[in-house]
């Protein structure tokens, strides 16, 4: 039987096979590798240390940044309150609504449903939950279908039928009460990272109760006598009542007893393509 013969296989040392050692050719002598100098270079290269192959260039050298002990105390970051904003105040800087806190929170929304879904959408987007529990639940249904990028973020409840809702610091939630101007009481008890957002489209018989009793109220535009009667309970200067019912439809007013501050809210184009035009009255 005749010998069997082979194709020569590469050598372990070709660098068809293995990669070069770092630091030059392979021992021995051989072919010089493409990314190497030729003789000629290494002669004219400048004297010095010189990168090895397969390390990369090596960086800027500049000075580090130093700062002195001394000059730690002169750093400051600035930090502005967290929460949900809902328009911007005459200065024309944002104002920012703490909406979800530690301890329980009682608003009170004499204004539109408009106004409340802008405020349940950008709570949502600050990650928290929204339970509504309304006598409209068609008028809800679009927005809660829309909220969230398809999330259940927002739920929609009928009268009396709302379960409580396990709030925590990692899943805080806002209620919204909207049940014309006589809502019934509410079913849930107060608890940490909770808010309540009561709407009501105008004042009625016990709305200056519900005023007195919330700890935030929310104020879009009022007739002069409703204007009287929330100066009153509000304890609000005389010439904010008198502007309370030129308000325009994006105009607010948010109050307690002891301060007050007048924000526009200037809804988004997603805002506007979902619930429309800024107004007063649904």
């Amino acid at each position: 039987m005749a010998t069997p013969t082979y194709q020569p296989r590469a050598t372990p040392s070709s660098d068809g096979w293995r990669n070069p050692p770092i630091g030059g050719a392979p021992a021995g002598g051989g072919p010089r590798l493409s990314h190497e100098p030729r003789p000629d270079e290494r002669q004219a290269a400048p004297t010095g240390p010189r990168p090895q192959p397969g390390f990369g260039l090596r960086g800027p050298r500049r000075s580090p940044h130093v700062l002195t002990a001394e000059s730690l105390g002169s750093l400051t970051l600035p930090v502005a309150e967290d929460g949900v904003i809902v328009g911007i105040d005459p200065q024309n800087q944002p104002a920012v609504l703490s909406v979800l806190r530690p301890n329980p929170l009682e608003v009170a929304l004499v204004g539109s449903m408009w106004l409340a879904q802008v405020l349940a959408l950008r709570t949502v987007a600050t990650g928290a939950r929204v339970a509504v529990e309304t006598a409209r639940p068609p008028a809800w249904g679009q927005m809660a279908h829309a909220a969230g990028g398809g999330q259940q973020c927002v739920s929609v409840h009928e009268v009396r039928q709302i379960a409580p809702q396990g709030p925590s610091v990692s899943s805080p939630v806002l209620v919204v009460r909207d049940m014309g101007a006589r809502p019934p009481r509410n079913q849930l008890a107060p608890s940490p990272w909770q808010t309540v957002l009561t709407v009501l489209p105008f004042l009625g018989p016990r709305s200056p109760q519900m005023l007195a009793r919330a700890d935030l109220v929310c104020l879009q535009r009022l007739s002069p006598e409703e204007a009287e009667v929330v100066t009153r309970t509000m304890r609000l200067p005389a010439q904010i009542g008198q502007v309370l019912p030129t308000l325009s439809d994006n105009a607010m007013l948010w109050c307690t007893r002891d301060s007050h501050e007048f924000v526009m809210t200037q809804p988004t184009e997603a805002e506007t393509q979902l619930l429309g035009q800024p107004r007063r009255m649904d």
